[in-house]
């Protein structure tokens, strides 16, 4: 009973083995989706942040102690409106002396012209020599009023350097002094920014510097808004930044906005807009000793195709050589060989 026991199971076992074969290679089951003509836009996608189109840097043009400060960051202000002011007794007591030397030189040219038209009056009976003398007197007082007319509006200017004017219409975006402080012409004491017409700063990296142009179409989103903006590219540098890597693109909103400076914008630049184009997902490219491949299945098998893409930082690309529309891409190429035996199966 034993031997027909163990013959029995060795039946059943050989039974089993043929049906399962391990020998014969089994269709590995792959997903694929079908070359498709289709609409393709092409987008990069970036970072910006809302900046001022207009924005100034306000220094001061003398240097000394900010006795007055006028304004508070947040504040708007009306072009020449006074921001602050800088200590100014020396400069005042300049211009006292200037003003004070030309009185006195207004003084003298007229004394000198009143003896040359004395002089003048006593005809034939003064020498030439004399009238000539004072003559030369009238001339070097004109010369010497002038001269200290020059100083007392260079002083008179300088004294109003101590002014702080706003240069510009708009809001005092950074403050960065304080009353007492003292201030050269180096320090920045604040930035003025005209809010009513804002803007998008960001930068490109330079492997796609070149697709970026002025006028293409930029989708804007600011943080915190599900909406989205429309607007353009307005400025494109022509200089890559060599610390960075990055290209300065700036984008102007179709429709006024009002947001904080500095706040975050998704960005995404329409770069290139096609009716008809076929597209694989970044997932079915490989690397072959030809350049690009991906897999595509013919006759159940996975066959190695080369096809020439366009670089883009997407998780689909297009596809411009090598592909034909109806055919069946495997979307995951991983560990897939040439060859191998596949089951194609459609999502």
């Amino acid at each position: 009973m034993r031997l027909w026991a163990l013959a029995g199971l060795s039946v059943l076992g050989l039974a089993a083995l043929l049906y399962v074969q391990p020998w014969v290679e089994r269709p590995r089951s792959v997903a694929v989706e079908i070359a498709t003509l289709a609409p393709v836009t092409r987008v990069l996608a970036v970072n910006g942040r809302v900046a001022a189109v207009h924005s100034v840097d306000v220094r001061p043009l003398v240097s000394g102690t900010l006795e007055t400060l006028s304004v508070a960051e947040g504040d708007e202000v009306a072009a020449g409106q006074v921001l602050g002011l800088i200590d100014a007794k020396t400069q005042s007591a300049v211009l006292r002396q200037a003003m004070a030397g030309r009185d006195a030189a207004l003084e003298a040219q007229q004394q000198a012209s009143e003896a040359y038209d004395r002089s003048v009056s006593l005809g034939r009976t003064i020498a030439r020599s004399v009238l000539e003398t004072r003559a030369h007197a009238v001339e070097l007082a004109v010369q010497e009023v002038a001269r200290l007319t020059a100083l007392a509006d260079q002083a008179r200017i300088a004294l109003q350097n101590h002014t702080v004017r706003a240069p510009i219409a708009g809001s005092v975006l950074v403050l960065n002094v304080d009353e007492g402080q003292f201030v050269d012409t180096s320090t920045l004491l604040l930035i003025l920014a005209d809010l009513r017409e804002l803007e998008v700063e960001t930068d490109v990296d330079e492997a796609y510097a070149r697709q970026i142009s002025r006028n293409q179409t930029a989708i804007l989103q600011l943080a915190g808004e599900t909406g989205t903006r429309t607007g353009h590219v307005n400025f494109v540098s022509t200089r890559v930044d060599v610390a960075t890597g990055g290209l300065a693109v700036r984008i102007s909103f179709d429709d006024p906005v009002i947001a904080p400076v500095g706040m975050t914008v998704t960005t995404n630049i329409l770069v290139d807009q096609q009716a008809a184009a076929l597209t694989v997902p970044r997932t079915s490219m490989v690397a072959s000793p030809a350049g690009t491949a991906v897999f595509v299945v013919e006759d159940r098998k996975a066959r190695l195709r080369p096809i020439t893409v366009v670089d883009w930082p997407a998780t689909r690309l297009i596809a411009t050589a090598g592909l034909a529309e109806g055919d069946a891409v495997i979307v995951d190429a991983a560990g897939l060989a040439d060859g191998q035996a596949v089951e194609a199966v459609q999502p």
